[in-house]
């Protein structure tokens, strides 16, 4: 069993930067990936399949519903964003944009955060480089602030339901470290993201049409169905070889969450007799790998499916940021 899950993830971790169909098709192939783990570590079976074709319900109407809406209010944030590049250097703009969403993303949820973040970065113009690094920083900051509420993001949800806390418990526990964090990518994207030469070149592109909003929801639905399976499949391998491990090496095994869901190793790994130190350390872990890779969590998915970002251009920067926040956070707060 074990060496067939390590091979499914060497797979899920290689194939979609090397191959290009997979990456094109990157929901069918986390489908097919978690089904082969699911079966491989014996947790193929109804209850599972329940889950599969259930959980991925509230986010997927979240994403539709929050799509049709900002199609219907387009018109009207992409004019309120242009006038706000009238009054506002560009730069100072993008460094707001980036401590917002990863502010509110946790009373509006991860979804709904990157919605408004694909649908402003359409109007900013900018050259492919800037909105990379722009987008990557933005899914950072939203993937850490929405674990600040339970209704934020799932990972958040089942912590919280594991733990049997309160609704301020995460805000508590790792709220300083989170908020930090957000600011610190929205000086980022003051730094790294240049400014269009020419400010009239950045015309928004019409609302995106309802078939496609129908279409991303599809994708989405399939993305949180295989990453169901892939959490499941690969829990007996977590189980057994993770639940002895200190906090610190937690901390760093944890960049799995690049690739698997982050809410399925946090309902793995977090027990109530944990102390508060190493459940912290678990989740920082989770939360900052969660950004290095487009499946690591949805606002990426969402965003780079999109815009277009491929593996490739995600992996260039989102990797790098991630390994240095890693590093900083442990060596203040971990070690």
């Amino acid at each position: 069993m074990t060496t067939g899950l390590l091979i499914i993830l060497l797979l899920v971790l290689v194939l979609p930067f090397a191959v290009k169909p997979v990456e094109r098709q990157l929901e069918l192939f986390l489908l097919v990936m978690g089904i082969a783990a699911a079966i491989t570590g014996g947790m193929m079976n109804r209850e599972l399949l329940g889950h599969a074709f259930s959980d991925p319900l509230p986010i997927t109407l979240t994403v539709l519903i929050a799509g049709i809406a900002f199609r219907l209010f387009y018109r009207q944030l992409t004019a309120g964003i242009r006038r706000l590049r009238t009054v506002m250097p560009d730069r100072l703009l993008y460094a707001l944009l980036v401590i917002l969403l990863g502010l509110v993303s946790s009373v509006i949820t991860a979804i709904v955060a990157a919605l408004v973040l694909v649908t402003v970065t359409g109007t900013l113009g900018l050259a492919r480089r800037s909105e990379i690094r722009l987008v990557i920083l933005s899914c950072y900051s939203i993937g850490l602030g929405a674990a600040l509420t339970p209704i934020g993001e799932p990972l958040s949800t089942i912590t919280v339901q594991k733990l049997n806390a309160e609704f301020s418990f995460l805000f508590n526990l790792i709220g300083l470290d989170v908020l930090t964090a957000i600011l610190m990518f929205g000086i980022l994207a003051a730094v790294w993201v240049d400014p269009p030469e020419n400010k009239s070149d950045a015309n928004p592109p019409p609302p995106e049409p309802v078939s496609s909003i129908f279409t991303r929801s599809f994708k989405v639905y399939l993305f949180i169905m295989a990453l169901t399976m892939l959490g499941a499949g690969f829990e007996p391998l977590i189980r057994e070889h993770l639940t002895d491990v200190s906090p610190g090496t937690l901390y760093w095994l944890n960049m799995l969450s690049a690739v698997l869901d982050n809410a399925t190793l946090a309902a793995a790994e977090i027990s109530p007799l944990m102390q508060f130190d190493a459940i912290r350390a678990i989740l920082l872990g989770l939360l900052i790998s969660g950004g290095m890779l487009i499946p690591g969590n949805i606002p990426n998915i969402i965003s780079a499916g999109k815009l277009r970002i491929t593996s490739g251009e995600w992996a260039k920067f989102g990797v790098p940021v991630g390994l240095v926040a890693l590093v900083v956070y442990y060596i203040i707060g971990i070690w």
